[in-house]
């Protein structure tokens, strides 16, 4: 379907990609992107939010963690922000974290990790994964009873998919669900989605080429799974998953193609692509894009029902 006039006019405000104009660096760029954003006025109380640290691999991991009103304990939800593992934080995905809160009646932590390139992979995947397992291991002090999901928009769908895959291979804790929006699961490359909508439609390949240049430490770094999940030999044995793509995203049929390949392999999955959509629409354009909600709706009850499969561990 053509574009959403909300589509149109998030694009049309937006001049150029995020490729950071020559001389400017990552953390530049991040500052800039961080100065853009202003938390809405509007933003939905839940019962608290605190920030807190936890142990990582190479020091303290910031996170924030929303608390439903209510008599807990409550499942929990481990969710990483987007922006190409080089810029974004907390801050941005506020919003979704608390109506996601709400709405199922759950603990969202949400995970600062490192960012690149001061930082290159390994470690958002590493960071993310420590978070997952404080959870797992020490949830009871923040109202967390056992049961977890992990989700992610974009680079954080990437990372959402990525602990799930480690969890399995490394004997990790039990995921309810993986909640994958708009998931980077490949490098830039040649698929249909690509080619039509890699520039003037929000997020560009340029951008994403750019990020591809920060993350990784060489190209061998590609064809590891725990970069890029489309890479992987099986995906048998993880987590159901629900996957959000959006029409005009270049990143949907790496999405979608993802979510194929886990049907595949026997796990139980939902996908669901939104017509007449951009990328961002699941977590960073809440405030532009009215079809947020609905994708919210729809996760919030997937979540709900995975929860209610789970066994309080």
């Amino acid at each position: 379907m053509p574009l959403h006039p909300e589509a149109k006019a998030v694009i049309a405000a937006v001049h150029s990609g995020l490729v950071p104009p020559d001389g400017m660096s990552a953390a530049d760029l991040r500052a800039a992107f961080a100065e853009s954003w202003r938390a809405s006025p509007d933003a939905e109380p839940v019962d608290s939010v605190v920030d807190r640290v936890v142990p990582g691999p190479a020091g303290d991991i910031p996170v924030r963690v929303y608390t439903p009103h209510g008599d807990g304990p409550f499942p929990a939800l481990v969710w990483f922000h987007g922006g190409g593992w080089v810029i974004g934080s907390l801050e941005e995905n506020d919003s979704t974290c608390r109506v996601l809160c709400n709405a199922v009646g759950m603990v969202v932590v949400s995970v600062d990790y490192r960012l690149a390139p001061e930082h290159r992979y390994p470690a958002a995947a590493e960071d993310a994964y420590a978070a997952l397992k404080w959870v797992a291991d020490h949830g009871a002090e923040i109202g967390v009873d056992g049961r977890i999901a992990v989700g992610g928009e974009s680079a954080g769908g990437n990372l959402a998919a990525v602990v799930s895959l480690m969890a399995r291979d490394h004997d990790g804790p039990p995921i309810a669900l993986q909640l994958l929006a708009s998931p980077v699961t490949a490098p830039p490359g040649d698929r249909p989605s690509y080619v039509d909508y890699g520039e003037g439609h929000f997020l560009s390949r340029a951008d994403m080429e750019w990020f591809f240049s920060q993350y990784p430490r060489d190209p061998s770094d590609l064809d590891d799974p725990y970069l890029a999940p489309l890479a992987a030999s099986h995906l048998g044995g993880l987590p159901p998953a629900l996957v959000l793509t959006a029409e005009y995203d270049p990143l949907r049929d790496e999405g979608e193609e993802y979510a194929h390949r886990l049907l595949d392999a026997g796990v139980q999955v939902t996908l669901i692509r939104y017509e007449g959509q951009i990328h961002g629409f699941f977590a960073l354009l809440t405030e532009q894009l009215s079809i947020s909600a609905k994708a919210h709706a729809r996760a919030a009850a997937a979540l709900r029902a995975a929860f209610a499969q789970e066994v309080i561990r």
